[in-house]
């Protein structure tokens, strides 16, 4: 897929109107919207919640599911522990089923990210199934594009598409990206908006808000990538309506941080090697990738390599470096396809960095205002980076890739100068609310792509094991979000949803990865 969605893989330096007010007859398991008060309980407080219909958003290519959407917003308190204070408007869409017997309970989605564009993803889920049997029910999580306040951040899309002609880790480059950092936040605060409001414990309770203002009384649960993350936090701490829950390219609340971000990289491109290795082709052809991947990544880290890269959508040659750094990046962010990674690597080798130079350059082509930084950064300066030094990063750094210089060890992939980041954004600490393992016996299914290097597949049978009415499926040859890119996946995904604890498993037997691209020598 060519959405990024989830923060440790954005790219860093990388409508049709449905009305609600005449609503359309819905599953049986949920009553039409209604714009009635609901009580709702909060973390202390007990604060007032309710669902406006309204338009669904104008997005900036027609949504063909939206047409028959019902829309609106869904009110809720910034802050639950201060229920006198503002009150922030999440845009929400309940997508019919195309079975004209849909089950009794829809399914809600949480996107990745944090701060990613969540009605973007509804082709993407459409044409996986998502609402084949029943509605789908989606909502921007507070903060994102169509949502009122949105948290967006031109500032740092700017820096972005600039920054893929800088060195990765320069401090010519922090001095930017903090800088960008710094005005984001500035201006928002400058409107009101209460930072350490937006993290998952908030996020979580909107979640459970919005069931009891639509009136379902149990629905399933589909998140990828942080949306998994926010998954197991909702169910933690809202169980009640919860028929099964589904997480693709998990994310686990319990362990996710800067340290986390090295091990994901190392496990999936540990897959992509072995996967290679089995090959006889791949094998024979490209006989030393780890070795050369090493040698360029400290080559490129001591002199960087500058020149002009046609970015992948189309447009003008754009200035990049390749640095060691920058290497890295771009295979975690998945920028190359998975199947050229190998030539490109030996082609990296013998002087020929065009497949990396062009993936560098997708990095320039940024859509301004579309991801909300500011969720991004409220989330991970309150959650993921808090209780681990810069110590622990490049600890981390050195036992993913022991070989490859500190300056790229130092920082987690595609989460560079956090720390710096964090002490501008200033939001407190919420690691002791959010580390937590999750524990239920709800049906859980773990979907993980083999070759996923932002959150290695091996941590969904981790958390397993505290999970005990759970399936965990691995799909080879994957990268990260797996339903969207194969049709197994979805075929796994429609059938737990269906029966949740015997999920029909099968074609995953007989799947392998897409051959890789052989290149003359």
């Amino acid at each position: 897929m060519a959405k990024p969605s989830f923060r440790i893989g954005a790219a860093a330096a990388g409508i049709a109107l449905g009305l609600l007010t005449t609503p359309a007859p819905s599953a049986a398991g949920a009553a039409p919207p209604h714009t009635g008060t609901t009580e709702i309980t909060g973390p202390d407080k007990v604060a007032a919640s309710r669902f406006v219909p309204g338009p669904c958003p104008r997005t900036p290519e027609p949504i063909e599911a939206l047409a028959t959407a019902r829309c609106g917003f869904l009110e809720v308190p910034e802050n639950r522990t201060r229920p006198d204070g503002r009150t922030i408007r999440l845009a929400a869409a309940v997508i019919p089923a195309t079975s004209a017997k849909p089950a009794r309970d829809p399914v809600v989605f949480m996107s990745g990210g944090p701060g990613g564009e969540t009605f973007d993803d509804i082709p993407f889920l459409v044409s996986s199934g998502l609402n084949r049997d029943r509605e789908l029910i989606i909502m921007a999580q507070r903060g994102n594009l169509y949502d009122e306040p949105n948290l967006a951040c031109p500032e740092l899309d700017r820096f972005y598409a600039t920054s893929v002609g800088l060195p990765s880790y320069a401090p010519q480059t922090e001095r930017l990206m903090l800088d960008a950092v710094k005005r984001c936040r500035d201006r928002l605060t400058a409107d009101g908006t209460d930072l350490g409001a937006y993290n998952s414990t908030e996020n979580a309770a909107d979640f459970a808000d919005l069931r009891t203002a639509l009136g379902i009384k149990q629905w399933n649960v589909y998140g990828h990538s942080y949306g998994s993350n926010l998954a197991m936090t909702y169910l933690r701490l809202h169980p009640q309506g919860i028929r099964a829950v589904a997480l693709d390219s998990f994310t686990p609340p319990q362990s996710v941080s800067l340290p986390f971000a090295w091990a994901g990289a190392r496990e999936g491109l540990d897959h992509l090697y072995k996967a290679c290795a089995a090959e006889p082709r791949c094998k024979s052809r490209y006989p030393d990738l780890a070795r050369t991947l090493n040698e360029q990544v400290h080559k490129l880290e001591a002199q960087p390599l500058t020149l002009n890269a046609r970015p992948p959508q189309g447009g003008d040659p754009v200035k990049v470096v390749l640095d060691g750094g920058a290497l890295l990046n771009v295979l975690v962010a998945k920028a190359i396809p998975f199947v050229d990674v190998p030539a490109a690597i030996e082609e990296l080798g013998r002087g020929r960095p065009e497949r990396f130079a062009r993936a560098r350059a997708a990095g320039s082509v940024q859509v301004t205002g579309q991801t909300a930084h500011g969720l991004t950064n409220s989330v991970v300066c309150s959650e993921w980076v808090p209780g681990h030094s810069a110590s622990d990063v490049l600890k981390a750094g050195r036992a993913a890739f022991p070989d490859w210089p500190e300056s790229v060890q130092a920082q987690a992939p595609q989460l560079a100068f956090q720390d710096r980041v964090c002490h501008i954004w200033n939001v407190p600490d919420r690691t002791a609310t959010q580390r937590v393992a999750p524990v239920s016996s709800v049906p859980t299914l773990f979907l993980n792509g083999t070759f996923d290097m932002k959150t290695g597949a091996s941590w969904a049978q981790k958390t397993a094991r505290t999970l005990p009415h759970s399936t965990t499926v691995q799909i080879p040859g994957i990268g990260h979000w797996a339903v969207p890119q194969s049709p197994c996946a979805q075929k796994v995904l429609v059938s737990f949803l269906t029966r949740p604890t015997a999920p029909d498993t099968g074609c995953v037997a007989s799947l392998r990865w897409e051959p890789f691209t052989i290149t003359p020598k």
